[in-house]
């Protein structure tokens, strides 16, 4: 092949298969490898055995200060590279990870304080039910479902719009997964288990509450 500053001819010696060497937000472009002893190289690629990185340093250093006298030897990591390349989606999983936290725990409590509110409404009301032969799990599962309806309401609002978002995330990058159905079946089945647990020991607990009490007023 012709080289195209020079037109200087070059053997091709072999070809290695495309790989990342720009973060995954850029598509994998052509690049050439040269090796003529007048070029000037600005980077060694150096692969280093795991667990020999000590003595390996040494020995590449005292290599190249026996060739380049006088230039500077300095040396980076290809993980560390990586990782820098990165730090903007580390720090948004971070915020996104603190920010889902918070969001669950202010729920939380949200539905804890609605469901003591419902309990304390609907005392006479349960204590009826269980003269009237209503089982703990009847009564628990009616003080319940209501939350399960304002949940439901929610995941049908949340999870349209966490798709859009997390698709229009996604286009930043050329080489992307697919947002299956299973991820939001699973988010939605993992908020379904905490509302539930979050409400279930007010409503078991007023479910195996003595009816005569409640209903000693009446």
């Amino acid at each position: 092949m012709n080289f195209w500053y020079n037109n200087q001819k070059y053997n091709v010696i072999g070809v290695v298969k495309d790989y990342h060497y720009q973060a995954l937000n850029y598509e994998i472009g052509p690049q050439l490898f040269t090796m003529k002893n007048d070029n000037s190289y600005g980077r060694f690629f150096i692969k280093i055995r795991p667990g020999s990185e000590t003595s390996s340093l040494k020995q590449i250093q005292k290599v190249f200060k026996a060739i380049f006298p006088l230039s500077p030897y300095t040396y980076t990591f290809m993980n560390e590279e990586n990782l820098k390349s990165y730090e903007a989606e580390a720090k948004w999983k971070q915020i996104m990870l603190f920010g889902a936290i918070l969001t669950i725990f202010i729920s939380c409590i949200g539905l804890f304080g609605l469901s003591v509110l419902s309990a304390e409404k609907r005392t006479k009301e349960i204590g009826i039910r269980k003269v009237l032969g209503a089982s703990v799990r009847g009564v628990v599962t009616i003080l319940s479902k209501d939350f399960l309806k304002l949940v439901g309401i929610a995941l049908i609002i949340a999870i349209p719009a966490a798709y859009i978002v997390g698709n229009k995330w996604l286009q930043n990058y050329p080489y992307r997964i697919a947002l299956n159905w299973w991820l939001f079946v699973s988010a939605a089945v993992m908020v379904i288990l905490i509302a539930l647990i979050t409400v279930s020991f007010q409503a078991i607990k007023t479910a195996v509450a003595n009816p005569v009490k409640s209903l000693r007023t009446e």
